[in-house]
């Protein structure tokens, strides 16, 4: 008898946690599917005219990134994936080489004047998609200015 009622309050309670996961649970699940991820600096190395960003520089460009604003998926048919990966424009990237266990993805961020343009390529895939962020065209600016500095 008590092996039924320990049967039942257990189902009840995987029933419930199938209609209604943790919030936890559900930020975890969509966090693996999401176009837009939020990086961390430790998984991350950023280049920039093929120079390493300090480490400073680098939080502050992964914080900027994390909080964009997303706008606009593009959709990329086959066989035009080059024309994303390499686009026609005199803007720099920032190269963000991302690795998460045994995936790796690379991610090109072409800052404008009016919007952020990235691009992501991961186990043969390209997607690009528009940001929206303030911050970020601003540290791009800054950015410039700091190499031409240098060179």
């Amino acid at each position: 008898m008590s092996w039924t009622i320990t049967l039942t309050v257990l189902l009840g309670i995987a029933l419930k946690m199938v209609t209604s996961p943790p919030s936890a649970v559900v930020e975890w699940i969509s966090s693996k599917f999401a176009l837009h991820p939020k990086l961390s600096s430790k998984d991350v190395t950023v280049t920039y005219i093929e120079k390493h960003l300090e480490e400073e520089e680098k939080i502050r460009l992964i914080e900027y990134f994390n909080e964009a604003t997303f706008l606009k998926q593009y959709d990329i048919f086959p066989g035009k994936e080059k024309l994303f990966l390499h686009p026609e424009t005199n803007v720099t990237p920032f190269v963000i080489n991302l690795k998460r266990g045994k995936k790796d993805s690379k991610i090109l961020v072409y800052c404008f004047a009016d919007y952020v343009y990235v691009v992501k390529h991961y186990n043969k895939k390209v997607v690009a998609y528009n940001l929206r962020s303030d911050n970020l065209q601003d540290f791009t600016l800054s950015a410039k200015v700091m190499t031409k500095d240098v060179i």
